[in-house]
């Protein structure tokens, strides 16, 4: 068996998207760490405090070698549409996390609302990347 330990954001700033991440979203600060052998890459991970076996990566848009600067404007352009992915987190009350994350500053892009699968707001962070919060109806 596996388990899945972290996903990805690419972000265009990171010691930005850590600030949002864990002023505003209010996640935990899992590990950062920059790596000058690797050409000064900076592993930056947080996660939810209460789920310490999952992290999000916090990943710069690298430049090249890596990728060109063709590549990269190209996804840091899809980054900042929102669509370059999307995270959804869970919670059991979609209304009381997001009356706690907009007082705490974040700027949603759609109110929570009801779907047919639960109950669900939208966010983006500094970079673009869509976040859904969502309380899901049980089955």
């Amino acid at each position: 068996m596996f388990k899945i330990t972290h996903a990805q954001a690419w972000v265009h700033d990171q010691d930005e998207a850590l600030a949002y991440y864990t002023d505003k979203v209010g996640m935990e600060v899992r590990e950062d760490v920059t790596l000058p052998e690797l050409g000064g890459f900076r592993w930056l991970t947080v996660g939810p405090p209460a789920q310490p076996d999952v992290s999000l990566a916090l990943i710069a848009v690298p430049g090249p070698p890596v990728m060109d600067d063709d590549t990269a404007g190209k996804l840091k352009e899809l980054i900042g549409k929102g669509f370059a992915g999307s995270i959804f987190l869970s919670t059991d009350d979609c209304q009381a996390t997001y009356d706690e994350m907009k007082a705490r500053g974040v700027e949603f892009t759609e109110e929570p609302a009801p779907r047919p699968y639960g109950i669900d707001a939208a966010f983006r962070d500094p970079s673009g990347n869509q976040i859904r919060l969502i309380q899901t109806t049980a089955a």
